[in-house]
């Protein structure tokens, strides 16, 4: 018995036992705690741009024409039509960086032959095509023959505060403009409109608005202005002094294509046709 146990001592002197250092709680649950992060997939989305340089483009609603000179300086855009319902004066009163914008354009259509851009102001998106002084643009809008007509962020401005009327102004803004330039395309030709997502432009139903004129959605996707290399979107109102914090470039923003559906005008487009032709003969001195 005293050999076993001086063997069983020897052998515990040998060998010491030694505790495992205990373990932080703390760090276990810091540890835990620290989420285990995916390497997130970078989105190269290439905007889309529904021009191109041999496109006969008639933009409508211009505010400080900025949209019109990236579309000729970047884009190549030498067919153009740039439009605005303010007068030259206003214009330059509501929009005073309109001014270097206007005259590199006229400049470049008197330098280069191939160059093709008017400025045309006093049109109304609603009476395109009209002769006279009706806002209808004159002989160079009625001619049309147009592979895009444009129309970025229209709005009829601050008209009322009631949501509800607000809408319905728009919404006749929208559908007068659609019916106008359905008239103005060339074969194939399509109408572009760009306006803000959520409400209250959701609740103008554009797409169903086009459809009662005789229009279908080809193709919709979201605005980029970071596409057009100088735009800068332009209030009705005009310019907030100091800049302001709203940016509409920075807001949410889709495009549509409308193309005319397949069976052919509808009686009020037809109606309209007859009474564009009636002015045109009756008025081609005024332009």
């Amino acid at each position: 018995m005293g050999k076993s146990n001086k063997q069983k001592s020897n052998r515990s002197s040998h060998h010491p036992y030694t505790k495992p250092p205990k373990s932080d709680p703390r760090q276990a649950k810091t540890a835990s705690a620290i989420p285990q992060q995916r390497p997130k997939k970078l989105q190269h989305t290439n905007p889309t741009i529904p021009f191109t340089p041999d496109d006969r483009i008639l933009l409508v609603g211009e505010g400080d024409f900025s949209f019109a000179h990236s579309l000729y300086t970047h884009h190549g855009c030498n067919s153009l039509i740039a439009t605005c319902y303010d007068s030259a004066s206003q214009v330059a009163d509501k929009y005073p960086q309109s001014t270097a914008h206007i005259q590199e354009l006229e400049s470049a259509a008197r330098e280069d032959e191939d160059v093709d851009i008017r400025i045309v102001y006093g049109v109304d998106g609603t009476k395109l095509g009209k002769g006279g002084s009706n806002g209808g643009g004159g002989k160079e809008v009625r001619k049309g023959g147009f592979d895009r007509v444009v129309f970025n962020f229209p709005h009829v401005g601050g008209r009322t505060k009631d949501v509800n009327r607000q809408v319905r102004h728009n919404q006749e803004l929208l559908v007068n403009f659609f019916k106008a330039a359905t008239l103005l395309l060339a074969p194939a030709g399509t109408i572009v409109v760009t306006i803000f997502e959520g409400e209250p432009y959701s609740l103008w139903n554009i797409r169903d608005l086009a459809r009662h004129v005789g229009l279908k959605v080809g193709r919709s996707f979201k605005f980029q202005s970071e596409a057009y290399p100088g735009y800068k979107h332009a209030r009705t109102l005009g310019n907030i002094e100091g800049g302001g914090g709203w940016k509409g470039e920075d807001r949410d923003a889709r495009t549509y294509i409308f193309e005319i559906k397949d069976e052919g005008p509808t009686q009020a487009q037809l109606t309209q046709q007859k009474e564009m032709k009636n002015e045109s003969s009756d008025s081609d001195e005024d332009d």
